[in-house]
């Protein structure tokens, strides 16, 4: 038996794309509640709902833990939970059905749950936390273990006894992250992950986070945790979980899942530096601002073991990063892209479509960086309308029953675009095919002149070369063709 079963909602089975991508991660924001509330003195266990076939493993968890409450604590790192996936929506509902038919007082946490507190006290929850929730929840729990009342705990949702739903202020966010104690990865099945990610990719990969928030004003970004506010931990104790983790568990790799990685000055050199001193170095991705790539920083990133920089792109066209407020500028994106290349550091771009007043020309101006540019790799999305952000309010009126997409393949336009929403799922083909198409030529260009560098993968890569062409070909007269303004909403 435990106290407290901590749970959350995202199922990798229920997304096909990144299921059949299967690079899992554990829920991190659940595994540090679940250490606070053990630090506090509460016993816990763990539902990792990342592995799972489906709801019914949670109802199966329940049974066997038998916890007097329930705690669906989303990952507030994973950037699918704060898009609020219709299908983890359904999932989160079901467990508190679920939780509340084995008699458990269900509490609820997550970006779905904050802006939209009471779908999931209709649904059942006794209590939602609103925006960071390890104190409020902390302090829920000795309220209702000595018989208090909750009326004064800040961060808080619930239901009276009227049924009338009742909210407190929000709480302010946790500024002393060193203070924290570490995820409880204990919980997890540590061994099961490395098998999947070692037979899947060669290699096992865990997560990270030195920072909570983002400063920044990108207008379509939603932030219902942490706002515009932003607290980093030390470099000095980022080094000592890095080295921790590689001693305990032995990672090949690690995933930083911050917003943005190294933001303060001097925050990345002193980390390499701790990282070299104490051997802790293992290769990770993290994500930066092509604004804060600096040759002092692209060293510090060499130094600590970092292997890939994903960076927010979004679009090659000047006109579209500042409709967005991205505070960045395309040359910025081609600089940031050559010293990380020059240091050896792979470099990804993640693109975005659909930003209303983009044209014709501004996307072609982005599918032409990409080309320039050659990032090893790219991710495309169209904009998503989140609520919360300006981004939000400027298309709210153009809102169907539909206002967020069921699963991370849906690519549906929400709002009315500047082309039809076929028009997007075709453009999502023509730039990953003629993206493969590039980069398999430009491994065969790199590798041609040197015989002895010729291994198998070199064959395959020619035999692609003809299906990648026809591909992007066909595709591209296909958006050529539907390339016309959006008549009605969704957009065809």
């Amino acid at each position: 038996m435990s106290e407290i079963l901590f749970g959350q909602s995202y199922y990798l089975r229920f997304d096909p794309k990144l299921h059949a991508a299967m690079q899992p991660y554990p829920p991190l924001g659940t595994l540090y509640a679940a250490a606070h509330l053990r630090a506090r003195g509460y016993d816990v266990a763990l539902f990792d709902a990342m592995l799972a076939e489906s709801e019914e493993e949670w109802d199966a968890a329940l049974a066997r833990h038998m916890p007097r409450y329930a705690v669906l604590y989303e990952d507030n790192f994973n950037y699918l939970s704060k898009m609020c996936l219709l299908r983890m929506r359904a999932a989160a509902l079901e467990m508190i059905r679920m939780a509340r038919a084995r008699g458990c007082t269900v509490i609820m946490c997550g970006a779905d749950a904050t802006d939209h507190a009471g779908i999931y006290l209709q649904g059942g929850a006794d209590y939602v936390l609103l925006g960071e929730g390890e104190e409020t929840l902390g302090e829920l729990m000795d309220a209702r273990r000595s018989g208090k009342a909750v009326d004064d705990i800040l961060g808080l949702a619930w239901r009276d006894a009227s049924g009338a739903e009742r909210r407190t202020a929000r709480r302010p966010d946790i500024a002393a992250l060193d203070a924290l104690p570490f995820p409880a990865w204990d919980l997890v099945d540590v061994p099961r992950y490395a098998r999947i990610w070692r037979e899947r990719h060669g290699y096992y990969s865990m997560n990270m986070v030195t920072t909570r928030g983002c400063p920044y004003h990108c207008n379509w970004c939603a932030k219902p945790i942490w706002g515009q506010r932003y607290h980093a931990r030390s470099p000095e104790n980022v080094a000592a979980e890095l080295k921790w983790l590689k001693d305990t568990y032995h990672p090949d790799h690690i995933w930083f899942a911050d917003d943005i990685f190294g933001l303060r000055p001097g925050w990345v050199e002193r980390f390499g530096e701790l990282v070299r001193a104490q051997g802790a170095a293992v290769p990770f991705k993290c994500l930066l601002r092509a604004d804060l790539v600096k040759p002092s920083v692209v060293a510090g990133l060499k130094v600590a073991g970092c292997r890939t920089v994903w960076m927010g792109a979004e679009s090659g066209s000047q006109k579209i990063l500042d409709a967005m407020d991205k505070g960045t500028t395309v040359p910025q994106i081609y600089e940031a892209r050559r010293l990380l290349g020059e240091a050896g550091i792979e470099v990804a771009f993640f693109l975005q479509f659909g930003y209303p007043g983009e044209t014709r020309a501004d996307v072609e101006r982005t599918l032409q960086m990409v080309r320039e540019a050659m990032p090893d790799d790219i991710g495309m999305s169209v904009s998503y309308p989140l609520p919360g952000t300006p981004f939000y309010e400027r298309v709210r009126a153009q809102l169907g029953a539909k206002q967020n997409w069921e699963d991370s393949a849906d690519l549906a336009m929400l709002y009315q675009g500047p082309f039809p929403q076929a028009f997007y799922r075709v453009l999502h083909t023509v730039v990953h095919r003629e993206f493969r198409l590039r980069r398999a030529a430009r491994a065969l260009r790199r590798d041609l002149i040197h015989p002895a560098r010729w291994r198998p993968r070199h064959l395959r890569l020619l035999a692609s070369l003809p299906y990648h062409w026809a591909g992007w070909r066909v595709n591209r007269v296909r958006l050529d063709r539907i390339a016309s303004p959006s008549p009605t909403f969704p957009g065809g």
